[in-house]
Formats: C-alpha cells, sequence, structure tokens
C-alpha cells in the first residue's frame, strides 16, 4: 500500500468552512512572544506554519477538530479554540 501525504489525506475529508465564526482564533501579540512555536509542527493537518519574520501563520479551513494545538500551546490565551457551530467543520469519509 502507498504511503500517502497530508494533502492526500486531508483530501479524504469533507470540510464545511464557516467564513462568518472562525473557531479557532489566535492572538498574534501572545504568538510572537512564544519561543518554541508547538503548534507548527504539532498540527496533524500542518495548518500553522512559520512566515519569513517567525509570525505564526494559521488558516483554520481544514481544521480536523482535534485540539492537539490547544494541549500542547504553552502560552495562556495565544489559542481561543471552540468547535465550530453546527452544519460546519471536518466530515471524515473513507474511499
Amino acid at each position: 500500500m502507498k504511503r500517502l501525504t497530508v494533502e492526500q489525506l486531508l483530501g479524504i475529508n469533507k470540510f464545511m468552512v464557516d467564513d462568518e465564526e472562525a473557531h479557532i482564533v489566535l492572538n498574534k501579540e501572545i504568538c510572537a512572544s512564544c519561543a518554541t512555536k508547538p503548534c507548527t509542527f504539532a498540527c496533524p493537518a500542518c495548518l500553522y506554519t512559520l512566515k519569513e519574520n517567525g509570525e505564526v501563520n494559521f488558516d483554520y479551513a481544514g481544521c480536523l477538530e482535534c485540539g492537539t494545538c490547544r494541549a500542547v500551546c504553552p502560552k495562556e490565551g495565544a489559542i481561543a479554540w471552540g468547535y465550530p457551530r453546527g452544519g460546519f467543520g471536518v466530515s471524515f469519509r473513507y474511499g
């Protein structure tokens, strides 16, 4: 069996993005004071990336709603996390 990339695996899932109300909001000021930025390597959907200036870039579209970012974040209040409103978010599909 061929090993799939993150992009291929995420392509199997269906995402209903809520453009009006994000379920995860970053406090960029608090994130800037974080030296380790564990969210950039712990998120299984690879939604947290570093810009060249060291700022954390995030896009909640494609979020798997696992809460890993919230669990690994060492800074209190840096990530405001909640489940998406009804009808939005990820629907896991296989094949």
